[in-house]
């Protein structure tokens, strides 16, 4: 029997996994590269992501529910277009308003992937083979976050703008999605407007709720604290160049890629619901750590705890509300998860930089402490294993 991991169909689904993560983990080594050209303080900085984050908001329910509508490969082919193109074309923006609006433009095709790979992955899998195929992909998209900040800072060392080249090697993976790709379209049995009705009736219902705030806090909790802080930290109090920065980030996603692997055995063991609350533990771990450091490599055990966190948490997610959601609004389930993925992606980083303006540096990590152990009481509190459980065989 082959090998869930060598479909044909599931290896381009992991594809646009490694797109979904390089728009932002290529490029954060040479932040404060970018900060010393153009004069930026750590808060105007994170303009860089805010920019390619905040179409996404509007871009991913907007993606996910015409994938329900049009079909999968009728958005996913021109999402990976514009990625391509706008991404590329930020390597030669000549001044940071181009380079502000084509992150955008990037950021609209962006917003649709991370949507689309989940809804594929639940299209094309049932049962056990969808949990392991969200620790595959997870463990994909780990692999994208720990080669790409090595590879970024290495190009940043030629120039702050050339990791931007990178996105570029999503138009030949678009032509490939558009000749191979065989997935059926889901039944369309409603007008738009009872689709849009039905869905967001489905969503209010049971434990629902509950993962899509824990979505909400995994982002914030990665997109504040280490992908906006940890390069300023590791710049400004150790001198860290960027490929070390790269090098040093990158480690969380090896750990990451570790607990993911391991994804489908864990669950038959624990259950989602009980990995994502011993994720926010591991959050909750790591973020208190980092006050206390006081040389740049010892960075490599808190990330480490940070990418275990991080490799139990988002397949735990992806798996709990791609179990629960019915086919026929699987896009728009995932269409609200891409939006709070990207909603999260936008405020982290000014939320977390008003932290750091008020209180400090080491404040941004305890407030990421304080906002995990939160969600953990949320989890053992409201999210109960027998619930989710209920409500996904109440959706078959």
């Amino acid at each position: 029997m082959r090998k869930l991991y060598l479909d044909p169909r599931l290896q381009m689904v992991f594809g646009v996994t490694l797109m979904v993560v390089l728009g932002v983990s290529s490029i954060f080594p040479v932040i404060p590269d970018i900060m010393a050209e153009f004069g930026l303080s750590p808060a105007e900085v994170g303009l860089i992501i805010t920019a390619f984050t905040l179409p996404g908001i509007v871009m991913a329910p907007v993606g996910g529910m015409l994938a329900d509508r049009l079909g999968r490969k009728a958005v996913l082919v021109p999402a990976l277009v514009l990625f391509g193109v706008a991404g590329t074309l930020c390597a030669f923006a000549p001044s940071l308003s181009w380079l502000l609006g084509l992150r955008f433009l990037q950021g609209m095709g962006a917003g649709a992937l991370g949507v689309l790979t989940n809804t594929l992955i639940g299209d094309l899998c049932h049962g056990p083979q969808l949990t392991q195929a969200m620790g595959y992909n997870a463990g994909v998209l780990s692999f994208g976050t720990a080669i790409y900040p090595a590879i970024g800072g290495m190009l940043g060392l030629i120039g702050w703008h050339v990791p931007f080249i990178l996105p570029i090697v999503a138009l030949p993976l678009a032509w490939v999605i558009m000749r191979k790709l065989d997935v059926s379209p889901p039944e369309r049995s409603e007008n738009f407007g009872a689709y849009l009705r039905s869905a967001l009736k489905s969503m209010r219902n049971g434990p629902v709720r509950y993962i899509f705030l824990a979505t909400t806090v995994s982002f914030i909790l990665l997109y504040g604290p280490v992908v906006t802080f940890l390069p300023i930290l590791l710049s400004k109090r150790f001198e860290a160049s960027p490929a070390t920065i790269g090098l040093i980030v990158s480690s969380a996603s090896l750990f990451s890629a570790l607990a993911s692997s391991q994804l489908g055995r864990l669950s038959m063991r624990f259950g989602e619901t009980r990995l994502l609350g011993a994720s926010y533990v591991f959050y909750t771990l790591s973020f208190g750590l980092v006050p206390f450091l006081n040389g740049k490599w010892l960075f490599f055990l808190p990330l480490g705890i940070f990418g275990m966190a991080q490799g139990l948490a988002m397949p735990s997610i992806t798996t709990l509300l791609t179990r629960l959601a019915p086919r026929e609004y699987r896009g728009g389930y995932m269409a609200v998860y891409g939006m709070l993925l990207r909603l999260s992606q936008t405020v982290a980083p000014p939320l977390m930089a008003g932290v750091h303006a008020l209180f400090g540096i080491a404040a941004v990590y305890w407030t990421g402490s304080a906002l995990a152990l939160a969600m953990l009481v949320t989890v053992l509190l409201l999210l109960q294993p027998s619930a989710c459980r209920a409500e996904a065989e109440g959706k078959l």
